[in-house]
């Protein structure tokens, strides 16, 4: 597995656990996350607190399907659970781009959306 592979699968765990140190290490300072028709974040500051949301009860399970990476990205297609407020379980499916200067994530394009189990 490559270096970048390795940073994301340490990233991916991050978010596993809620271990909001674990995510942040993998970034760059001026990380830009691009959530494609939400929003832009910029800065880890502003990415941790996007990260810290209390819509969901849990942590996240989440499952990696493939990792293709070309130069310094990587995109990553997965998906998950997590229960909301009141219990309800919500099913996701992603695709992100990973960008990297050199070690850290500099870049993120994410793409999600819900599906009915």
């Amino acid at each position: 597995m490559s270096g970048h592979k390795e940073v994301i699968e340490r990233y991916i765990e991050g978010f596993r656990r809620g271990d909001h140190a674990q995510i942040l290490s993998c970034l760059t300072q001026d990380i830009v996350w691009e959530l494609h028709g939400h929003k832009t974040v910029r800065g880890r500051d502003a990415f941790n607190a996007e990260i810290d949301t209390d819509f969901f009860e849990s942590k996240p399970a989440l499952g990696i399907y493939h990792m293709i990476e070309e130069g310094d990205a990587v995109a990553v297609t997965g998906g998950g659970r997590v229960s909301k407020k009141g219990g309800e379980q919500a099913w996701f499916v992603f695709s992100e781009v990973f960008h990297f200067s050199g070690p850290l994530i500099s870049r993120l394009e994410t793409y999600h959306t819900w599906v009915v189990p």
